[in-house]
């Protein structure tokens, strides 16, 4: 197995949405906002090439929206899906599964582009891979969310009759209170929480004798480690708060790598225990592995 990262930009969001209740005076010193308050995060998938499949993990947010959606969110960088694809000798078309941890617009947008005024899908040999409970949730949101899930992102990909799903387990957390999980290849599982959206995946690979964790939003970046790091984007904070205590524990204790999906500076971590609670070790990048 090799894992590679994919840098597909870097995106804005407004910083005190990013950190929920947590005041300005403390977040600005872990990412400071701009003049509008708005803070840069990165969009960072992962490949994984396993034996015959080369799986990409998120697609980023893609390019095919019109100027007044990249007014708001800043598209920015110099990193594309495919120059990063390149950098590791591959294209779109050698990509067989496209995983979405969940199907907002940041993590989908790469998934579909347009062709000749049709929407297809990006990746032409892949199968995608979402989960049913989510896909239900994605194309019948409730007003609140609905601005995150673009039907442009999502219709186009089961209409293209690539769209397959993950069982999703019957209870939130196991028997010993770890989050529940799903077997997808020999080396990769996915991982199921509800905080931020219903049934969020997070893919859990075994490599090189160690366990990574692509986080997804469940912890966006490096500075949402501490448990009150919680986004105003979740639905569901309360339990936002009882799945990263539950994972961190999880983490700390097994020594696990987390990867970041948003972090606008450290690819992945290891974690330590402080006076303070779980707390980052050291940060480092996927290819040190």
């Amino acid at each position: 197995m090799k894992l590679y990262t994919i840098n597909t930009g870097h995106f804005k969001l407004d910083g005190g949405a990013m950190f929920g209740v947590v005041p300005k005076s403390m977040w600005n010193k872990l990412n400071p906002a701009d003049e509008n308050n708005m803070c840069s995060w990165a969009l960072r998938c992962l490949l994984i090439e396993e034996g015959n499949r080369l799986i990409l993990v998120d697609t980023g947010m893609g390019n095919k929206q019109d100027a007044k959606f990249f007014g708001h969110y800043y598209l920015h960088g110099y990193d594309t899906l495919d120059s990063s694809l390149s950098a590791h000798g591959f294209t779109r078309d050698d990509i067989t599964d496209v995983l979405l941890t969940h199907l907002h617009f940041d993590h989908c947008g790469g998934s579909i582009e347009r062709q000749g005024g049709q929407l297809v899908p990006a990746f032409r040999n892949a199968v995608y891979w979402s989960n049913e409970q989510h896909w239900q949730w994605a194309t019948q949101p409730n007003d609140r969310e609905k601005a995150s899930f673009l039907k442009e992102n999502i219709l186009p990909i089961k209409e293209s009759g690539r769209l397959q799903f993950i069982p999703v387990p019957g209870e939130p957390f196991t028997k010993d209170g770890k989050l529940a999980s799903s077997p997808f290849t020999d080396q990769v599982s996915v991982r199921f929480v509800n905080g931020h959206t219903d049934k969020m995946m997070l893919p859990q690979i075994q490599y090189k004798g160690r366990t990574l964790v692509y986080m997804a939003d469940l912890l966006p970046s490096v500075a949402h480690i501490p448990i009150p790091y919680v986004m105003a984007y979740d639905m569901f904070p309360l339990t936002s708060l009882q799945e990263k205590k539950a994972f961190l524990q999880e983490a700390m204790e097994n020594h696990y790598t987390l990867y970041f999906e948003h972090d606008p500076l450290y690819e992945c971590c290891s974690l330590q225990n402080t006076e303070r609670g779980i707390r980052q070790e050291q940060l480092f990048k996927l290819g040190d592995l």
